[in-house]
């Protein structure tokens, strides 16, 4: 199961850098300026979004048959490799940011992470990852360590880390990932009935 971790955390990570909620905790450590309240805010509502994200890619495997849930997952992950190389945005969150601040910084955070989450391609990749290793735990310990692993150093650092990052480069490589992983569960099943 250490594979299962290992590349949910490699994926989430590579799938974060450039990712709107890495934009958005850049935008809340540069209003709040207190890193560890919007950290730990991050840390909570990726486990939550994760881990239900996870329980759904476990309970997929029981009503879909291992045929169908594997063209799923393989064009879910190439699907992926090609959302990969379309560039984020973060539209004009300051009214979201203000509409939260009177939870104060942790719970603002919480609440606008746990929201730009839904839907993301992180949250998609943990739900097929959970499909496709049958592990919902390691694979919400993985993703959940991957976006902590891309949003501390963007957190404490800010728009500096965030500048000198080869960001086409490493959306590149995600995708590459994306891409391999998705190939990958059909050859083996296909050609090596694994």
């Amino acid at each position: 199961m250490m594979s299962a971790f290992l590349i949910s955390l490699a994926v989430v990570a590579l799938s974060e850098i450039g990712d709107k909620t890495q934009l958005l905790a850049l935008l809340l450590s540069a209003r709040f300026r207190k890193p560890i309240p919007i950290l730990l805010a991050i840390f909570l509502a990726t486990l939550v979004n994760h881990g239900v994200s996870a329980i759904l890619g476990q309970w997929i495997t029981t009503v879909l048959s291992p045929t169908v849930l594997l063209w799923i997952v393989s064009l879910g992950f190439i699907g992926m490799a090609i959302w990969m190389l379309i560039p984020d945005e973060l539209g004009d969150e300051s009214e979201s940011i203000n509409k939260w601040q009177k939870y104060g910084v942790f719970g603002a955070t919480f609440v606008l992470f746990f929201l730009a989450e839904i839907g993301d391609k992180t949250q998609i990749a943990t739900v097929a990852l959970a499909a496709r290793f049958d592990s919902i735990g390691w694979v919400t310990v993985g993703t959940t360590l991957g976006i902590m692993l891309v949003n501390a150093p963007a957190v404490f650092i800010g728009n500096q880390l965030a500048e000198k990052l080869p960001i086409s480069l490493i959306h590149k490589i995600g995708a590459l990932v994306f891409l391999t992983i998705g190939v990958a569960a059909l050859v083996q099943h296909y050609f090596f009935k694994v």
